[in-house]
């Protein structure tokens, strides 16, 4: 009998609250972020048994790059070089997501990619053989591995355990720009008295959207600063965002250039969508639920 095909979401990741604590020796940003998911996602099937390989397509197919730069089949490899004999097979990914745009397009693939491999290989979800291969792949993987929101870490590696919060009615918009993640954090400089780290108990109060919402207030993206410096259409589309009816917050995901607002009700994100989708018809737009 034919093998299934087997599918999985890989949802957008997006960085509620970002903190730079420092540069390390070998080059890397130790960071603190408070990571949440989307359900807007990229879709993902593979087809057991066959050779590896990787089919691109969707809206944003043409951006995505060359295949064999692809995370997914760098994850794919890394597993396969963890795990003798594994089975692999022909991934096709469907790229609705925009690329370099600070929503862990690539990473939310790749650990897409390692869910369905274990899946095909009837490997448990926590083997610890998928995060190395995570790890190996790029740093926003791990976190993605099982989107749900969480504290994140060190260069990503440093996960807390998944956070009750809100759901939160959002929308992303994506000026069409691609920032260099390198060169976002080359333009970082550090900032006097960085507050308070995050803690995932207190975090786990914060049961009442209003409360939630009142302490997303109160946080920032470091990166947002240099991020602006090398796209200034950042700083349009966030000051277009803090103007719409119902915005509580508006900010920059990871390294940009993707933008959020958190929105009072589901309603007013759609409608902040419509909004944003007329004034600026060649950007990326997508109302959504972020968390939950």
């Amino acid at each position: 009998m034919p093998v299934p095909l087997l599918e999985e979401n890989a949802p957008a990741k997006v960085n509620l609250t970002l903190r730079v604590l420092g540069r390390r020796a070998d080059g890397y940003h130790e960071l603190e972020s408070l990571v949440a998911f989307a359900d807007v996602a990229d879709r993902l099937a593979l087809a057991p048994g066959r050779a590896l390989a990787l089919e691109v397509r969707g809206p944003n197919a043409a951006q995505a790059g060359a295949d064999a730069d692809n995370l997914v089949l760098k994850a794919a490899n890394a597993l396969a070089g963890l795990i003798p004999g594994l089975t692999l097979g022909a991934f096709a990914l469907e790229k609705k997501l925009p690329v370099a745009a600070g929503i862990g397009g690539g990473s939310t693939d790749a650990a897409a990619a390692l869910r369905l491999l274990a899946r095909a290989n009837n490997l448990a979800g926590d083997d610890p053989r998928i995060y190395a291969a995570a790890r190996a792949t790029g740093a926003d993987v791990p976190v993605c591995l099982d989107p749900r929101t969480r504290l994140m870490r060190g260069i990503g590696e440093k996960l807390s355990a998944p956070l009750k919060l809100p759901r939160l009615a959002a929308v992303l918009v994506n000026p069409g720009v691609a920032v260099a993640t390198k060169a976002v954090f080359a333009g970082w400089r550090p900032i006097a008295g960085p507050g308070a780290s995050l803690d995932a108990a207190e975090l786990a109060q914060l049961a009442d959207p209003g409360q939630f919402l009142q302490f997303l207030q109160s946080q920032a993206n470091d990166l947002e600063t240099p991020a602006v410096a090398l796209a200034p259409v950042i700083a349009e589309a966030l000051a277009a965002l803090r103007a719409l009816p119902g915005c509580a917050v508006a900010r920059m995901s990871g390294s940009g250039a993707t933008c959020f607002a958190l929105m009072s009700s589901a309603a007013a994100a759609a409608d902040a969508a419509k909004t944003m989708q007329g004034k600026f018809p060649d950007w990326w737009v997508r109302a959504c639920a972020l968390g939950g």
